[in-house]
């Protein structure tokens, strides 16, 4: 389990005249994501998805806030303990190019202190279920757009995590690739794993996540099942849900 409470993060940034002032990219977002649960994280453009989720990933210190993570009955303290739990995936994470992706988890099974003959297990497990058999001894500077998101998405899972924290993972990819990652979260969630899961797509949202968090300039604006949202909007489309509940909440992109 991973909880948030009271995140709040601050930057400051450059107006005019040389003056500064200071903005809240999280403005007291509390969240739990339970043991096998998917928990989806919408919101538009700007709205704080990813740097709520590098707090929640140790990657990135609050402001104010705690972040929690739970395995079984034990609660992490460490922060490096914490992150051998964690499987992060950022929207812009850089390869090293002229590795393969085979040569890539080796390297990290290596980091992990996995042995390597369970790294070559886990090399062929994930290769199977992100089917990158024909593609994962060449070099990644070589692979499409959706094999190198597989690529990457394939050196969070060396280490066999409990918590998965994905940032837009199927973000410009076509729709064999993006099945392959879908359909690989739902098995994890099928096996315990926790997951949280950034996404600007409403569709994908709604057919693989147990929970939706809608946020918006920072703050959660409602929660619930894709379901549950649908009857507190009465509109039939996660989309129209958030457009309804901005209207609902008197907020504008200009506020």
């Amino acid at each position: 389990m991973i909880t948030a409470d009271n995140l709040v993060k601050t930057f400051t940034k450059n107006e005019k005249k040389n003056k500064k002032s200071e903005f809240n990219a999280v403005d007291g977002i509390s969240l739990t994501v339970k043991e096998g649960e998917i928990v989806g994280i919408l919101g538009p453009n700007g709205a704080g998805k990813t740097t709520l989720l590098r707090m929640m990933s140790k990657l990135m210190k609050p402001t104010s806030g705690m972040v929690g993570i739970r395995i079984g009955d034990e609660e992490l303290t460490d922060e490096i303990e914490v992150k051998r739990h964690i499987g992060y995936l950022s929207n812009n994470t850089k390869l090293y190019g002229r590795l393969s992706t085979r040569e890539l988890m080796q390297m990290l099974g290596t980091v992990y202190g996995i042995s390597e003959e369970d790294t070559q297990k886990r090399i062929e497990e994930i290769s199977e279920v992100l089917a990158m058999e024909s593609f994962i001894d060449n070099r990644i500077e070589k692979l499409s757009t959706g094999q190198t998101q597989r690529a990457s998405i394939a050196r969070c899972l060396v280490h066999d995590p409990q918590v998965y924290i994905f940032d837009e993972p199927t973000l410009g990819l076509d729709i064999i690739s993006s099945a392959a990652i879908i359909d690989f979260m739902k098995g994890e969630r099928k096996k315990g794993k926790t997951v949280l899961y950034s996404t600007h797509y409403m569709e994908e949202a709604e057919y693989l996540c147990d929970r939706i968090v809608m946020i918006h300039q920072g703050r959660i604006i409602s929660e619930g099942t894709p379901a549950e949202l649908k009857v507190q909007t009465g509109q039939d489309s996660l989309r129209d849900v958030f457009a309804e509940l901005i209207r609902g909440e008197g907020i504008s992109d200009e506020q």
